[in-house]
């Protein structure tokens, strides 16, 4: 196995970075699962917005573990990588990177599946444009 391989990293683009705060923590101070998934929402969003070239709303999460808690002060990095562009709709993998406190080295914290659908302005269905 060479070096290349054996050193993980991000697959996607990089869609959205926010610093991890006390205020996002539970009572042991590890970030709630839930702030993590809204940050992966929204860096979900933004690529699917690009994609389909205007409103999108969020229809599905699907097949999200955990890794590794994420700490207060981590760098959270959201990668995004389109899997599929449908009539009317966007497949994203979203992974969720930070660095190790301790060396520095990057981790993989979670990814999922999300699926946008384009809307309107009155918010109904409507076909991608690409």
């Amino acid at each position: 196995m060479s070096d290349i391989d054996s050193t993980p990293v991000p697959q996607g683009e990089l869609a959205l970075q926010v610093v991890a705060m006390p205020r996002d923590t539970n009572a042991t101070g590890d970030i709630y699962g839930g702030w993590l998934l809204s940050q992966m929402d929204m860096a979900g969003a933004v690529t699917a917005t690009e994609v389909a070239g205007g409103r999108v709303a969020t229809v599905a999460v699907e097949g999200m573990a955990f890794m590794t808690p994420v700490h207060v002060g981590a760098v959270v990095s959201c990668y995004c990588d389109v899997l599929e562009i449908g009539r009317s709709s966007v497949r994203i993998v979203v992974e969720v990177w930070i660095n190790s406190k301790h060396d520095g080295e990057p981790i993989k914290v979670t990814e999922g599946e999300f699926v946008f659908v384009a809307i309107d302005e009155k918010g109904r269905t409507r076909a991608i444009q690409h």
